[in-house]
C-alpha cells in the first residue's frame, strides 16, 4: 500500500512538474503558431481571405447539391422550416474546418520541424498545440463571416429571424471542448505520423469521410435507426449541433451528448498526452 501511494505520488509530482515546464514555454507555443499562419498567407495575392473561401465554397456546393439537384426538404435538411440551409451548413463547416486545418497541420507538426526536435530541448508537445492554436485564428476570421451571414438573413425577411438568446454566450465553453479533443488527437496523431509516416496521408483521407459522419451539413434528426448511432458515437456530432444550439436556435448546449463528448475529450486529452510523454524519449532516432 505505501509503495502503491508512493508510485502515485511519484507519478502525480512528475505530471505537475511538466505541466509547469510546458507552461513556462506558453511564449514558444505562440511563437509558432504565429510563425504558421505567416507561413500560411506568405506570398499569398488573397491573404486571410483564404480561412473563409474553403467553408465558403462548400456551403455553396452543398446549397447547390442538396437545393437544386436533389431537391431536398430544407427543413429536415436544417431542423427548422425555415432557417436558410446556407448559414445551418456554414455554420457547422467554420467548425469543422477548425478541426480538419488543426489536426491536419499538427499530424505532420513534428516532422516538419525535424531540426529544433533533435537539437533543442523543450516540451515537444508545443508543436500540436502551436498547430491547433494557429487554426483558431482562420475560425475566428470565417467566424465574423458567419455573423454578417446571419444578419443578412435576419433582414431578408423569408421567414426566419436571428433573436439573441443567453445561450450564446456558452459558445466559448463550447469551443473550448472543441480544443481539449482536438489537443487530445493532434497529440496522438503527431506522435503516430513520426513512427509511421502513412498517418499523415490517412488522415487527410479520412477527415474527408469523417466530415459526412457528423452532423455539418445536416440534421442530426434526419437519419435514423444503426445510421443515427453510428453517428451519435461521434464526439464531434455532440459539439457541432452545440454551435447550433448557441447561435442558431437558441439552446443550451448542455445536453447529456454534448457532456459525454466533453468528458470523452478531456479523458482523450489525458490519455494522449501521457502516451506522447512516454514515447517521447524515441523521437529524435525516428524522425
Amino acid at each position: 500500500m505505501t509503495t502503491l501511494s508512493s508510485a502515485t505520488a511519484g507519478i502525480n509530482a512528475a505530471s505537475t512538474h511538466r505541466l509547469r515546464t510546458l507552461w513556462s514555454y506558453r511564449e514558444l507555443v505562440w511563437m509558432l503558431a504565429w510563425r504558421d499562419i505567416r507561413v500560411r498567407y506568405k506570398h499569398t495575392f488573397l491573404g486571410a481571405a483564404w480561412a473563409v473561401l474553403p467553408p465558403l465554397a462548400m456551403m455553396l456546393i452543398f446549397n447547390f447539391v442538396f437545393g437544386s439537384v436533389a431537391d431536398m426538404d430544407r427543413g429536415k435538411l436544417t431542423g427548422h422550416p425555415h432557417l436558410p440551409y446556407a448559414l445551418f451548413a456554414f455554420s457547422g463547416l467554420v467548425p469543422w474546418m477548425l478541426l480538419a486545418n488543426g489536426l491536419t497541420a499538427a499530424t505532420s507538426a513534428l516532422v516538419a520541424n525535424r531540426q529544433l526536435v533533435t537539437k533543442i530541448y523543450f516540451p515537444r508537445e508545443v508543436f500540436p498545440i502551436a498547430s491547433v492554436l494557429s487554426a483558431l485564428v482562420d475560425f475566428l476570421i470565417a467566424s465574423g463571416v458567419l455573423v454578417l451571414m446571419a444578419v443578412y438573413f435576419h433582414f431578408r425577411s423569408d421567414g426566419w429571424s436571428y433573436s439573441f438568446h443567453a445561450s450564446a454566450l456558452m459558445l466559448p465553453v463550447v469551443i473550448i471542448v472543441q480544443l481539449i479533443f482536438m489537443t487530445g488527437v493532434a497529440l496522438i496523431l503527431s506522435m503516430l505520423n513520426l513512427f509511421y509516416r502513412d498517418v499523415s496521408f490517412l488522415f487527410r483521407f479520412g477527415v474527408q469521410l469523417w466530415m459526412f459522419l457528423t452532423c455539418v451539413v445536416y440534421n442530426l434528426e434526419a437519419p435514423s435507426g444503426w445510421k443515427r448511432a453510428i453517428i451519435e458515437l461521434n464526439p464531434m456530432t455532440p459539439i457541432i449541433r452545440a454551435y447550433r444550439d448557441c447561435l442558431l436556435y437558441g439552446k443550451w448546449p448542455f445536453s447529456a451528448a454534448f457532456l459525454n463528448a466533453a468528458a470523452w475529450s478531456l479523458i482523450l486529452l489525458l490519455v494522449g498526452w501521457w502516451w506522447f510523454r512516454r514515447r517521447e524519449f524515441e523521437f529524435a532516432e525516428r524522425i
